[in-house]
């Protein structure tokens, strides 16, 4: 995870207009401008503004797209205190994987880089790499099905390649297909794609848009991150 949506649904609404007289609502404004703000709202707003510099998928996706900013993943800092996901017994080691990366040929070199940033950090995330991890003499089909199915995130790195390759669209509908509603599973990650050919797929997704690269993976991390978060979180609750 975050990022920049496309095809928002629905228009800008416009508010409704009080039926007051030019003087009224003069008068209205200038009190709403000037009563003093509760120390709830002074705390939220103050509270909003230290965790705005934590990265943020939106910033760069804004700045490459021309669109609008959204939701930063400062958001899910502020919602709950971190969980320790590498304790034994976590959801975290239900499955192999902790992110599958997609990927087509021609960017093996940058996913490799990734792969190793991702592994490097404290939580020594677990990777699916296909060149490295995929068994010799198997099946392609089953080793992509295996890898989404064995997999808590899946990166999909949409680039030129990406679009050209008939195995990536293949594992994006079946990690599609494994968890259409799951938050934060699904991370696209745009790089020299234009905004007209985002997957129609995937438009319901925020994506990540990759400007510089080291700014890109630490978001990458920061969503899979909240995820397995999110993941332990949960399965701790059902369990107490």
């Amino acid at each position: 995870c975050h990022a920049s949506p496309l095809g928002s649904p629905g228009g800008v609404l416009s508010p409704l207009k009080p039926h007051h007289s030019l003087s009224d609502s003069t008068g209205w404004f200038r009190w709403l401008l000037h009563k003093p703000k509760p120390r709830s709202v002074e705390s939220s707003l103050n509270a909003s503004r230290s965790v705005s510099s934590l990265p943020s998928s939106s910033s760069s996706s804004a700045e490459s797209s021309g669109s609008s900013p959204s939701t930063s993943l400062a958001r899910s800092v502020r919602s709950s205190p971190l969980l320790d996901i590498s304790a034994s017994g976590s959801a975290r080691w239900a499955k192999s994987y902790d992110v599958c990366i997609c990927h087509s040929e021609v960017d093996l070199e940058l996913v490799e880089e990734l792969v190793s940033y991702l592994e490097g950090q404290p939580e020594s995330f677990r990777c699916f790499l296909q060149l490295r991890d995929a068994a010799p003499g198997s099946a392609v089909v089953t080793e992509l099905c295996d890898a989404v199915q064995n997999s808590h995130c899946w990166v999909m790195l949409i680039t030129p390649g990406f679009l050209r390759d008939p195995w990536c669209k293949y594992q994006m509908h079946q990690a599609l297909a494994e968890a259409p509603m799951a938050n934060g599973r699904t991370i696209p990650v745009l790089k020299d794609v234009d905004r007209k050919d985002y997957p129609k797929e995937l438009r319901n997704l925020y994506y990540i848009y990759m400007a510089l690269k080291e700014n890109s993976f630490r978001q990458i991390r920061d969503t899979i991150m909240r995820y397995l978060q999110e993941l332990c979180r949960s399965s701790a609750g059902r369990t107490e």
